[in-house]
């Protein structure tokens, strides 16, 4: 492709069509597909296009000439074409987020893996701001900010509306020397602020008053409400009982893991992260019947099956965002549990693990999604899986 033939920079008028995961819209130019971001399904806009590939283009709505009954003015003034790219619907009402959201969710189980599901999106019954505990702003020449979409041009930023009003103030400093710099408040109040070149400090999250020591800068969920909402979805579709066994995969600081333990499991918890794993010893040390391992998840499963792990009750699967894989799916299907509880964070994953599932034998006996990341396209949603009678199960439900 020449200079000449790229529409990079041009304005075209644009027919709107469905949203699509990842924060924008569908629509097409000339017969060319275009991920239209700032904009809503039904509209007419005129859109500049930012990038150009052979499949696709990509384009921001910088002025709306039919406007959707769902579009409000964004309450962040950093929200817009060429602006901060940390929201993608902040010029969209809740409500219309969250039907978009359970849109694209719905869409992706059926396009990927075959699933014909109607989503419902659950929300913590916030406005979708203030709830972020964990900021993370991008530093250039020691000013803070957030980068605009797909860049990595610095939009200097005062304030992050979706930042819970907790988080330490670091926007208003200078940060000579770092690329980065964290704000972080606990569940207990106690903030801690870190950059990409100091090491990590610890702080405690409070789950049903069990203390968990996490790393600021380690994985916790963003969201006050996220981890009790989570856990309610995940014991609830699995109903643990004393005695039984339990694999909980990417174990992270042992979450899920204490609770199935408190419930009277015999717990085996699998986590790759060394500073994680070393947290979970502490997190739960008062626990019998929980062995923590530090490693590859599809690794380990393989090592404790050579050690004579044939059979489990029940499994936890709380993946990175690409997903278990088909060999981890495997695996665990070849372990018979009763119920798996798949917990994901992005529906291209799990659509694919779920169509794995279903040709090795289990089904969708429940399928939650929860809107907590307000304002952006993020979603969580949780799978309990069951084994079905029929030797080839169906991946779109039980029955």
């Amino acid at each position: 492709m020449t200079d000449e033939d790229s529409l990079v920079g041009a304005v075209v008028e644009l027919e709107v069509g469905p949203v699509a995961h990842g924060g924008h819209c569908v629509a097409r130019h000339e017969g060319q597909v275009v991920f239209v971001r700032h904009a809503l399904p039904g509209e007419l806009v005129h859109a500049r296009i930012t990038e150009q590939t052979a499949k696709y283009l990509r384009a921001d709505a910088v002025q709306v000439l039919t406007p959707s009954p769902q579009r409000i003015e964004p309450p962040c003034p950093y929200a817009g074409p060429g602006l901060c790219g940390g929201c993608d619907f902040q010029h969209a009402n809740i409500v219309e987020q969250r039907r978009l959201k359970a849109t694209v969710v719905s869409d992706t189980l059926r396009r990927i893996g075959g699933i014909e599901r109607t989503i419902v999106m659950e929300s913590p019954g916030d406005d979708g701001l203030g709830w972020r505990t964990r900021m993370r702003y991008a530093v250039v020449d020691g000013r803070p900010g957030m980068y605009a979409h797909r860049s990595h041009d610095l939009v200097p930023i005062d304030r992050c509306l979706i930042a819970h009003p907790g988080t330490p103030d670091v926007l208003s400093d200078r940060w000579p020397g770092v690329s980065s710099v964290q704000a972080v408040v606990s569940s207990e109040g106690k903030t801690a602020v870190q950059t990409d070149r100091e090491p990590g400090e610890r702080l405690v999250e409070v789950v049903r008053e069990r203390r968990f020591l996490v790393e600021a800068g380690g994985f916790w969920q963003v969201h006050p409400a996220a981890p009790e909402t989570l856990l309610d979805a995940v014991l609830s579709g699995l109903e643990p009982a004393a005695g039984e066994t339990a694999l909980d995969l990417y174990s992270g600081v042992g979450l899920f893991a204490a609770f199935l333990a408190e419930a009277g499991c015999a717990v085996l918890a699998i986590e790759g992260d060394k500073d994680a794993v070393r947290n979970a010893r502490r997190n739960l040390r008062d626990l019998e019947g929980v062995t923590l391992e530090n490693g590859d998840v599809d690794r380990v499963l393989n090592a404790a099956a050579g050690q004579g792990l044939e059979q489990v009750d029940l499994v936890v699967l709380d993946p990175p965002r690409t997903g278990a894989g088909k060999d981890v799916v495997r695996r665990v299907a070849a372990l018979g549990p009763r119920r798996v509880a798949y917990v994901a964070c992005d529906p291209a994953a799990l659509a694919r693990d779920l169509k794995t599932f279903g040709r090795l034998g289990y089904g969708i006996a429940s399928l939650r999604a929860f809107d907590l990341f307000g304002m952006t396209h993020h979603i969580e949603c949780v799978a309990i899986l069951e084994p079905v009678d029929s030797e080839v199960a169906s991946p779109g439900g039980l029955g």
